[in-house]
């Protein structure tokens, strides 16, 4: 169940900077800023749950790498930031780190 609520927490990583992209638009700044909270406290709670059988480091890792890497697809796919065969690599190396410390566990 622990590795359930950190690939969870690691998927709710994701929307808090969302949210504060959201909030960068004077229309949507109070419901980005809500919308930042809201995912920020339900990725902290999960990651505590996760945090009570998975080491800190390992979890930590995990959640920030998927965190990270979908943050990044997100912002290829809907915001339209600059995507490069060098940056797939790099988000590619991040995965790759988060597999290995999930087979390493």
């Amino acid at each position: 169940m622990a590795w359930t609520y950190l690939l969870l927490a690691g998927l709710l990583e994701i929307g808090w900077p969302v949210g504060l992209k959201l909030a960068q638009a004077p229309g949507t700044r109070i419901t980005g800023i809500a919308i930042a909270i809201a995912f920020m406290a339900a990725s902290g709670t999960l990651l505590f749950l996760a945090q009570r059988q998975i080491p800190i480091g390992t979890a930590y890792a995990v959640w920030t790498g998927i965190g990270a890497a979908g943050t990044f697809l997100v912002g290829v796919f809907v915001f339209g930031d600059p995507s490069s065969l060098v940056r797939y690599l790099g988000v590619s190396l991040i995965v790759a780190g988060v597999v290995a410390l999930k087979l390493g566990h």
